[in-house]
């Protein structure tokens, strides 16, 4: 299947040339039929109205909710197709709002005569326009709320797409499914793989259902007309879209809400229609929390297509919360973002102590990085506007994933916010999303290992072998069971330095095929594939020893200066109370394995006495967000 191209996206340039041309040729309705037939004058003003301009939201029209887009897309000509019966109630609707007369075309089909459908209506205003620029594509009776998505979110997608769009929903019942076209859809590449215009039960599975709502190239037009060539009467437009789809990429943006059409229902759904595009009331605050880790065994392969297993700890975290705001704010964290100080000598020890970068930052990259995502993946976002915010306190720069735990926690409040769930965001390629707000939005030397853990929680194994991270976009992930681990303790410095330091001359040598660096990342691979077979045996002496192995091994690559006095000596007080240690992260904390237990005292006290934290690690269970 042809994939969309995903590369360096230009989000906010002006789209080329577009046309909307509004459908709204259709005759007589249920729901109008019900309004001629209704005999408690609720009604009486609206007979004879066409479905399209019966009341909508807010006092307007049903249509009106096209009209909106306006201010999203520059869109350069609005045309209407109407019929001969409803032409005058068209062109009045048209003028009043500062569209010109000649843009509603008249199909010249009255009720008596019968509709030639929605395809020959289409070629009509192609033919008669001269139309030869790409176009947007909508059924004027379909109800939705304006506010509910941003079109031009859906005009993006479509230029990067290179192929026509279709948008679909989520059915909500199985009642809706037997009325809507039904897509099937790649979410690897989002491509449309078939259509099917109000399929029987058994033709598919699938609940995505597709509206009139599509986006065509201008060298597809031409298709239209072929498409009517080899056709008899009066197809409906999702018969098109199942001729269309084998014949030229389709590709399928998804929309946050369902869209009602009206002309599929009578008065009483039709209120309910109507109710539902009424502003939403904001929603109670989201906070979602994730964890610090710890790199058990393999680190720092994770970066060098090797193999690790990683630790979620209930220890430390980061939360934060998102609640909906009439604009987009990000809130500093007073302590993690000052702007003030007591004096300059203060704000010197501060720099000095924490660096230049919060998580201000941090939750920033996320928002854009994951509006890029949506985008480039076809979901639609609502319109809806928020305030983030963030606590935290996973020590800084000591290697226990503090950032990557605030881009995470970003990560699963925007989700839940916009009602996105592991269908449209796999749990496996989430991990790779965080990873590329440190590594290509801030610069920052990163690994996947932790953005895993902080996506899967408790205790994982995770194989990052390059073919199959050519294949998949992502390593294989498994959970071991976290029970199996004997007691573990975490060491760390009190008054830590930058902690991002010291994978940047390996991963040159890396580059250069380096033949000892290569070897080394192979070996820290298996010291993770052995320790998994510890785990799983209960041999905790074995794990110890691997966990010691894996530190002299990084030892031998990074060199004692690389890893620092600090590390050292944490580590080496470790062994002089017969416990197994490594560094957990990048350096500023040690992890150990007592082989007895009952030197655990004495080992903690010594560290504390030399000026470290020393706590015992609390496990962290498996995440259960959606």
């Amino acid at each position: 299947a042809v994939g969309m191209p995903v590369g360096i996206l230009l989000f906010f340039s002006r789209p080329e040339s577009m046309k909307l041309i509004i459908l709204v040729a259709g005759h007589s309705s249920k729901l109008e039929r019900e309004i001629r037939e209704d005999s408690s004058g609720e009604f009486a003003a609206a007979v004879g109205v066409p479905k399209a301009l019966l009341p909508g939201k807010d006092g307007g029209v049903v249509l009106d909710c096209w009209l909106e887009t306006r201010a999203r897309v520059p869109f350069s000509e609005i045309l209407l197709v109407t019929n001969a019966d409803k032409y005058k109630n068209f062109e009045r609707w048209a003028t009043a709002n500062g569209l010109p007369k000649e843009n509603v075309v008249n199909d010249g089909t009255t009720e008596a005569s019968g509709p030639i459908g929605a395809v020959a209506d289409l070629e009509l205003v192609l033919r008669r326009r001269a139309i030869s620029e790409d176009i947007m594509v909508v059924s004027g009776d379909m109800l939705f709320n304006p506010a509910s998505f941003d079109a031009g979110t859906v005009v993006r997608f479509f230029e990067m797409a290179k192929g026509e769009v279709a948008c679909y929903y989520q059915a909500r019942n199985e009642a809706e499914r037997a009325h809507r076209g039904l897509v099937e859809v790649d979410h690897s590449s989002q491509r449309v793989t078939r259509f099917f215009e109000k399929p029987a039960v058994d033709k598919t599975s699938s609940a995505l259902a597709s509206v009139v709502f599509y986006c065509f190239r201008k060298e597809t037009l031409p298709l239209v007309s072929q498409f009517l060539s080899s056709t008899a009467g009066a197809p409906a437009f999702g018969l098109f879209m199942e001729w269309l789809v084998p014949r030229t990429p389709v590709f399928g943006m998804k929309l946050p809400d369902p869209f009602d059409l009206v002309g599929d229902v009578g008065i009483a759904e039709y209120r309910q229609c109507v109710s539902k595009t009424a502003p939403r009331a904001p929603g109670q605050p989201i906070t979602r929390r994730v964890n610090a880790r710890i790199g058990l065994v393999g680190n720092p392969s994770d970066g060098f297509f090797g193999k690790t297993i990683s630790l979620s700890i209930a220890n430390y975290w980061a939360e934060v919360t998102i609640v909906e705001s009439e604009r987009v704010i990000l809130t500093r964290n007073p302590l993690n973002d000052p702007t003030e100080f007591g004096s300059l000598a203060d704000l010197h020890g501060v720099s000095v102590n924490e660096g230049y970068q919060g998580g201000l930052r941090l939750m920033q990259a996320t928002c854009k990085r994951f509006y890029q995502h949506c985008c480039s993946k076809g979901i639609a976002l609502a319109r809806r506007n928020f305030t983030l915010s963030y606590n935290t306190n996973i020590p800084r720069q000591v290697g226990l994933a503090g950032s990557s735990a605030i881009v995470t926690a970003t990560l699963e409040c925007l989700k839940a916010f916009f009602g996105l769930t592991y269908e449209d965001i796999p749990r496996e390629e989430q991990p790779n999303l965080a990873l590329s707000v440190e590594t290509e939005e801030l610069g920052i030397a990163a690994g996947l290992q932790d953005r895993v853990i902080q996506a899967y929680g408790g205790l994982v194994y995770m194989d990052f072998d390059e073919e199959v991270m050519a294949a998949k976009g992502h390593g294989t992930y498994e959970y071991l069971d976290g029970s199996k681990l004997p007691a573990l303790w975490l060491g760390y410095c009190a008054n830590p330095k930058d902690s991002g330091k010291m994978h940047s001359d390996v991963r040159s040598r890396w580059q250069r095929r380096d033949p000892e660096v290569v070897e080394a990342m192979k070996e820290f691979a298996s010291f993770a594939a052995q320790a998994r077979e510890a785990i799983l045996g209960g041999n905790m002496a074995g794990l110890a020893d691997i966990m010691d192995k894996n530190f002299e091994l990084r030892r031998k690559i990074f060199t004692d200066k690389c890893l620092g006095t600090a590390n050292l000596e944490m580590v080496s007080i470790a062994r002089k109370h017969d416990s197994a240690a490594k560094l957990p992260g990048s350096g500023g904390a040690v992890i150990g394995l007592c082989r007895d237990q009952s030197k655990f005292s004495s080992l903690k006290a010594e560290l504390e006495q030399a000026g470290y934290v020393c706590v015992p690690v609390i496990p962290n269970g498996p995440v259960k967000y959606a």
